[in-house]
């Protein structure tokens, strides 16, 4: 790597590199996010109130090791960095219990079930927070110019939509092609292959990435002191409040999906139809992200400004169908893509920005324990989403691979549309009050360099 400056460029294989990390995350957590539920309920043959319980309960597991893992890489230091390394060990075994989590077995009794979902689930969540947080912290040590974070994290949004697009076009089928009328066949081999791909990706990003922001000299910081930095940072709140509510509507959504066209529109292959449209403009919305922030010149805003027009747009859909008007349909799903997209980028990129803010407020530069803060928000948010979602289905009266009464039929129609579009208005609201813009940032890291240069 030729970058050996925190303010200087990075090469482009570096932020390509960077991007192949978050393809890796979504052939995992997407994977898990749109489609574990349906196959604990329509293909283990799990209840949807247990699946809602388990994802309430496993947000407490959360709660521990999320700032573990943000702590202990903080505490890292190798030849590697303090971040890379968790790439390298831990991709390949997280991949091996994503497999475990997707095998089924049919005899089983539904007690044996339960408690072998909740075993492989909370060790899944573990395994994707060892890679994960050391995988978004590592944007910050990359470099410390706030014009080459914006492009990180537009390579990673980028790559990360394009994933996402291609997840959810060829899982349906290939579950259909290695399982043919036995899903969960289907499903097993789908995630073997998911999981190589999750640890390739990884791997790639270790191999091509370079950690050149300074390692602070390392002193023991009580929990307590670093919380009390963390509630100093008003940006970094702001950030953590938009993860949360990124988390509940998109999860919530992304898991009503395939219940949406399965049951609303009678064809889940529909879904497939719906990942095909948006894929081209998920990638142009997250590159949308870098003229946006360069006309704002405020990352929050700009996150703003994408999170309006996307809780418009995703409103807009409850009054179309892809059967009955499908121009319509996909012309919204199309603008709800796009701003999302572009708001995915944004609120990613804010995160490196709010740990120099920290440092230079409190003194304190902790990114991996920030960070875990974050991914534990979005994972909260996750829990609501998901167990609001399969708690409000149940008792409406959900009954797997039947046809679906009216309540059912409602609740479904309105997590798709009406209810996540007010979600994004309201998180677009949040996010205008960031205020730490190009101007202001700039001043921070001047500030900064100037006190390391009197130590």
């Amino acid at each position: 790597m030729k970058n050996s400056s925190p303010s200087g460029h990075l090469p482009l294989l570096s932020k390509f590199a960077y991007g192949m990390g978050d393809v890796g995350c979504n052939f995992s957590w997407m994977f898990v996010g749109n489609f574990l539920m349906i196959f604990y309920t329509d293909a283990f043959g799990i209840s949807m109130g247990a699946v809602s319980v388990l994802m309430l309960i496993s947000r407490f597991w959360d709660a521990i090791n999320d700032p573990v893992i943000g702590e202990l890489s903080d505490r890292t230091h190798t030849r590697w960095g303090r971040f890379r390394p968790w790439l390298l060990i831990a991709s390949p075994l997280t991949a091996f219990v994503l497999v475990l989590t997707f095998w089924a077995h049919p005899e089983w009794s539904n007690t044996a079930k339960i408690i072998y979902m909740s075993v492989t689930y909370c060790v899944l969540v573990l395994g994707y927070t060892c890679v994960n947080i050391p995988y978004g912290t590592l944007c910050g040590a990359m470099t410390q110019n706030i014009d080459e974070r914006a492009q990180i994290n537009t390579f990673r949004s980028v790559s990360a939509m394009t994933a996402i697009g291609i997840i959810n076009i060829i899982t349906i089928p290939l579950i259909h092609f290695f399982g043919g009328d036995d899903i969960k066949t289907g499903f097993l081999l789908v995630a073997i292959l998911y999981g190589c791909i999750f640890a390739a990706c990884h791997i790639f990003c270790f191999a091509n990435t370079k950690e050149v922001v300074a390692i602070p000299k390392k002193q023991k910081i009580p929990v307590r002191t670093q919380l009390s930095a963390a509630r100093q940072n008003t940006p970094y709140l702001l950030a953590l409040a938009g993860q949360l509510l990124f988390g509940i509507i998109n999860y919530g959504r992304n898991a009503d999906l395939v219940y949406y066209f399965k049951y609303v529109e009678g064809d889940s292959n529909l879904f497939s139809t719906y990942s095909l449209a948006i894929i081209i403009p998920s990638i142009i919305g997250a590159a949308s992200f870098v003229w946006v922030f360069e006309k704002l010149n405020n990352k929050g805003w700009a996150a703003a400004l994408f999170s309006f027009c996307t809780g418009i747009a995703t409103f807009m859909l409850y009054f179309f169908s892809p059967n009955s008007s499908p121009l319509m349909f996909y012309l919204f799903a199309i603008l709800t893509q796009f701003f999302f997209s572009g708001f995915n980028t944004a609120i990613y990129a804010i995160i490196p920005d709010c740990v120099e803010y920290g440092e230079w407020k409190t003194g304190i530069r902790n990114d991996g324990f920030q960070y875990a803060f974050v991914s534990l928000g979005n994972k909260i948010g996750m829990a609501i989403g998901t167990a609001l979602l399969a708690w409000a289905i149940d008792a409406a009266g959900y009954v797997a691979n039947t046809v679906q009464n009216q309540e059912v039929l409602n609740i479904i129609h309105h997590c798709f549309s009406t209810i996540p579009g007010v979600l994004w208005i309201l998180t677009g609201f949040v996010l205008l009050f960031y205020k730490l813009n190009r101007k202001t940032y700039d001043k921070i890291f001047s500030e900064l360099q100037q006190r390391k240069n009197h130590e």
